[in-house]
């Protein structure tokens, strides 16, 4: 067996950083060989410096392993940023100097040119603008990012569609678990027996994030998808799980039989597929009339699958169904993780 390949993650004692912790603790590539923290966790034993807020028990071996500071110098190839959108404005691109494959959960740099917006099931291929980073940009590192956790539920089984039948508009209403605040996230005078009708910036990143995953590669230039999208992003009590009604138009007349075969026939690409992270159907179509719920499908398939149902005929456009996506594994840390995983098998990690 080859060594396991040393990671570090960032902001380790959030919730996020929380959730990267227990899904890599025995990753069969990876081992977390730093935690990192601010200065107010630095220098303390991991189970101190945090408060755990995931079901299950602090892993027990990095119980005692100490926080470090947010410093360059890491005993790690890779580096998981749960970073603060601002904090990784700023550090992200220190690291990617440094030398490290920075794999980001944090909004700063996913609409920047040349750095990949991933999801691998979905664009693989934009991982050949790396090399157009690294000289533009003139660091030996890397950054790529992680798309909205929302993003990833509608982006997902638009792919299959827009490759059998193409996406013209797309109309999207989310219903957004209260954990995509993070902690101690929605005031619970806010959320108890409430919709809260707004989640700043939501809507501005759903909308182009969309056109960039399901763009084109020219070359290592990426050419966005010209579709038209509408989003209405909302806050609802659910703990995990974001829920997205969508509408799509298409270039050609669709049916529902077409629709969801092409939906339940989507499969990863090859090397994709042979990820440890990845499943060779990340979508699972729900035939139930009532299906997908959050509380019922946010953890198929260990919550990396995309769930889709009540396909039928828009009278506004051509399809509507719904989607729930788990949104701090599959929309957050898992995301992550498989993408660092795709950068390792395709020979960007040395």
């Amino acid at each position: 067996m080859q060594p396991r390949i040393p990671v570090a993650i960032l902001a380790a004692t959030g919730t996020v950083g929380q959730r990267f912790v227990q899904l890599l603790a025995d990753h069969p590539w990876f081992e977390i060989t730093a935690l990192v923290g601010s200065e107010r966790s630095a220098g303390k034993p991991y189970a101190e410096a945090t408060q755990w807020r995931l079901d299950g028990e602090l892993p027990p071996a990095f119980a005692d392993m100490i926080v470090s500071p947010l410093t360059t110098d890491l005993p790690a190839r890779i580096v998981f940023s749960a970073l603060p959108h601002s904090v990784a404005l700023e550090l992200e691109p220190q690291y990617a100097q440094a030398g490290y494959a920075v794999s980001s959960n944090a909004r700063a740099f996913r609409q920047t040119e040349h750095v990949p917006l991933l999801i691998p099931e979905v664009n693989a291929d934009h991982l050949t603008m790396l090399p157009r980073q690294r000289q533009a940009r003139g660091w030996p590192g890397l950054i790529v990012t992680s798309p909205n956790c929302t993003t990833t539920g509608v982006a997902m089984p638009l792919k299959p569609l827009d490759d059998a039948f193409g996406v013209e508009q797309v109309f999207v209403v989310s219903m957004q678990a209260i954990s995509g605040a993070g902690y101690p996230g929605v005031a619970s005078l806010d959320i108890t027996d409430n919709i809260y009708p707004y989640i700043s910036g939501e809507e501005e990143k759903m909308q182009p994030e969309t056109r960039l995953l399901l763009g084109s590669m020219d070359s290592d230039r990426r050419i966005p998808h010209t579709l038209t999208a509408s989003a209405h992003c909302n806050r609802v009590p659910v703990i995990d799980g974001h829920t997205s009604c969508i509408s799509v138009g298409f270039k050609q007349r669709v049916s529902i039989e077409e629709a969801t075969q092409v939906l339940q026939d989507f499969t990863s690409a090859p090397g994709v597929s042979q990820l440890p992270s990845a499943l060779p159907n990340p979508i699972i179509v729900r035939p139930e009339p009532d299906r997908p719920q959050p509380r019922l499908d946010r953890d198929a398939k260990n919550g990396m699958a995309v769930s889709v149902g009540r396909l039928r005929t828009c009278n506004l456009l051509d399809l509507s169904m719904v989607s729930v996506v788990h949104n701090t594994l599959r929309g957050a840390a898992s995301g992550a993780i498989l993408n660092a995983e795709l950068l390792v098998q395709q020979g960007y990690v040395e």
